[in-house]
């Protein structure tokens, strides 16, 4: 297994300190030795997986313009953050902020933690006015109508360092969306709506390419693939995974095993020669290819591609962001669907799975790896791996297109045990209780024409989804423990007029 999730250490965010020269040489050596030490308490927390890089400080609008010009030309810089340590007048930074095309992050912090009450004098309050620095500069921000996040409080407190590390993994998502190519093997599902979308309005929105290929060029690649490269590939699931023995070798469907591996080899070949970070596929245009392909898709995911199923790029899109965001992280992302309800009163539980293709990073445990019939596709029995989600809380996120603009909907879900044994569902599977309560989940997803297909992330909560929609100008709607379905219709309402009116005509 080749992993292509992202070292998130390799990305980094600018930390830029506004003041002006006002003060003087001596003050400006204060302010960025000051500044400094916050860059360094931002760049030595553990709960932020990014490198925070300190950048001199600014006083004039040229240089607070080259700044950001510059921040948007390197690949490598997925975010800027900054913080007014003095006073900084905000026309200064007008041209910059209205140039600047990364994710902004607005640090409202000082220096110290406590007053010196004995001591304090006005040498001190001209040093440390953030106080007031920083309301000048969210008035610019307000004002130009910059997207961004605003955290508030010292860097020793965990608090501020936690949010801070939540900004930098829904960044380090954006950035991902930026430029991810999706390779899309066939068209979607016939007839089906939420599958559809607007590839160019995402390309403009979110950054992705969208595009076509003929399944049997896939099928071409699968069959290039050498029977060492396949007896490799068998070895290390043999390793892995409990393989029933009917797939093991001299088994009665050892073959079956082997054309799962050789379409592991080749899709894996293929997404890496075109550069792609997720793909689609369909049951209904298999072409050449002897199964559908199960195993392969679970593997792909668990390195970090993106899928989605029958044709489903806006969700491939949505696990390959997750997966980049939880990188680091305990726990995994994956398509999901919810399949089927159990609708004890007060007990009310909601089934996921797939067909075949559901990650194992859902699972501490190992997998079984497996084989049995398919129902649809006309292709031999497909192999794949049979699991449980681990117990754990989790959030369910589907993107959809609603003509006007992009829709995320989030629902924050607890994944249980399962209840009973289910011998006779051979599939990667999870069993959650949605928040607040199975009706009013149910409810608002329905209300709010979200997709049936998601991404499931145990890594990661609907906080930095939050953040991610912020950024890419997506609308997000969460079902959580607050949630009420009278609430949750007023906010369809007030949603659907404030995106309405901020269309461009």
């Amino acid at each position: 297994m080749t992993s292509i999730v992202p070292d998130l250490k390799k990305s980094v965010v600018w930390f830029l300190t506004g003041s002006q020269g006002l003060y003087g040489e001596e003050t400006l050596r204060q302010v960025a030795e000051q500044s400094k030490t916050v860059a360094a308490g931002l760049a030595g927390s553990a709960d932020i997986p990014v490198t925070v890089e300190w950048k001199p400080v600014l006083t004039d609008p040229e240089s607070i313009r080259r700044a950001m010009l510059d921040a948007n030309a390197d690949d490598a810089v997925i975010g800027v953050i900054t913080w007014m340590h003095t006073f900084s007048p905000a026309k200064m930074w007008i041209s910059g902020l209205d140039a600047l095309q990364k994710p902004l992050l607005h640090l409202h912090t000082q220096a110290n933690v406590e007053l010196p009450w004995a001591d304090i004098d006005f040498d001190f309050m001209n040093l440390n006015q953030a106080a007031h620095g920083d309301r000048e500069f969210g008035y610019i921000e307000s004002r130009l109508n910059i997207a961004r996040t605003t955290v508030v409080g010292h860097v020793s407190d965990p608090a501020v360092t936690r949010r801070v590390g939540v900004w930098t993994r829904a960044a380090a998502g954006r950035a991902a969306t930026r430029g991810m190519k999706v390779a899309r093997f066939g068209d979607n599902m016939r007839y089906v709506a939420v599958t559809e979308g607007d590839k160019t309005e995402a390309e403009l929105r979110l950054g992705v390419q969208v595009n076509t290929w003929p399944v049997n060029e896939l099928a071409a690649a699968v069959a290039d693939q050498t029977d060492a490269g396949v007896d490799a590939l068998v070895a290390e699931y043999l390793d892995l995974y409990d393989v029933v023995p009917e797939l093991r070798p001299g088994g009665d469907r050892a073959a079956s095993l082997r054309d799962g591996a050789r379409i592991e080899l080749g899709l894996r070949s293929f997404l890496e020669a075109g550069g792609f970070h997720a793909f689609t596929d369909s049951f209904e245009d298999l072409g050449d290819l002897t199964q559908l392909p199960g195993l392969a898709v679970q593997r792909l995911m668990a390195d970090g591609y993106g899928f989605g199923a029958e044709g489903d790029w806006k969700t491939s899109v949505l696990v390959r962001t997750a997966n980049v965001m939880g990188a680091g992280l305990a726990g995994g992302a994956s398509l999901m669907e919810d399949y089927t309800y159990h609708l004890e009163p007060g007990q009310e539980l909601i089934l996921g799975a797939h067909m075949l293709e559901v990650s194992p990073t859902l699972t501490t445990a190992k997998p079984s790896l497996e084989i049995h019939p398919l129902g649809i596709g006309g292709k031999d029995d497909p192999v794949r791996l049979v699991f449980t989600a681990d117990p754990g809380p989790a959030v369910v996120v589907a993107l959809s297109d609603m003509r006007d603009r992009f829709r995320l909907v989030a629902n924050v879900v607890d994944n249980v045990a399962l209840p009973h044994p289910m011998p006779k569902l051979p599939v990667g599977r999870a069993i959650w209780k949605p928040q607040p309560d199975f009706r009013t989940s149910a409810t608002a997803w329905l209300m709010a024409g979200a997709a049936h297909h998601t991404v499931m992330s145990t890594q990661v909560g609907v906080d930095v989804f939050r953040d991610f929609a912020k950024m890419s100008g997506v609308e997000l709607l969460v079902i959580d423990d607050g949630t009420t379905v009278d609430g949750f219709d007023q906010q369809l309402r007030w949603n659907a007029a404030y995106y309405r009116l901020a269309q461009s005509i």
